[in-house]
């Protein structure tokens, strides 16, 4: 009988602890009563270190934009932290923008196809027969001139 109740204590179904709830200090009991479970302990510390991260890294890309008056704005690159910040907001599945692969698109855009984008640019060619041009080559010289006549050959600018 004695090795029956020696089994009985330590079987790994006995889930209570071997200290009494007398002798617990503030925290244990408040741990026991509110979630006995483990699992669901580490899973709550989880969502707090998260949430802590998440409220961490938004006040520091907040502060990076806000002036607060009496305190020196510091000049930091916020890159980092806001793709810590990113990554904590998806690990609470909020995405901050679509993958264009699985058929959404970037910045909550709107799809458009080859054919709307074809009848888009003919219905602007007809409304504004004008073209932009950037020439990154220095000096040009645009200038009216007279065209040459049939024949001949333009005249070479001078430079």
């Amino acid at each position: 009988m004695a090795e029956d109740k020696k089994v009985e204590k330590d079987s790994p179904d006995s889930k209570k602890d071997d200290i009494p709830t007398s002798q617990k200090g503030f925290f244990g009991k408040i741990k026991d009563t509110v979630v006995p479970d483990a699992e669901e302990q580490a899973a709550i510390v989880s969502q707090l270190v998260r949430l802590g991260i998440l409220i961490w890294s938004g006040g520091i890309l907040t502060l990076n934009y806000v002036t607060i008056p009496g305190f020196p704005q510091g000049k930091i690159d916020p890159t980092f932290i806001a793709s810590v910040f990113t990554g904590v907001l998806a690990t609470f599945g909020v995405q901050t923008a679509k993958n264009k692969q699985n058929g959404g698109t970037n910045g909550g855009g709107v799809n458009i196809t080859k054919k709307d984008m074809e009848m888009l640019i003919a219905k602007a060619s007809e409304a504004a027969p004008a073209q932009t041009l950037r020439i990154e080559q220095a000096p040009l010289v645009i200038a009216p001139t007279v065209p040459p006549a049939k024949g001949t050959k333009p005249p070479v600018p001078k430079v």
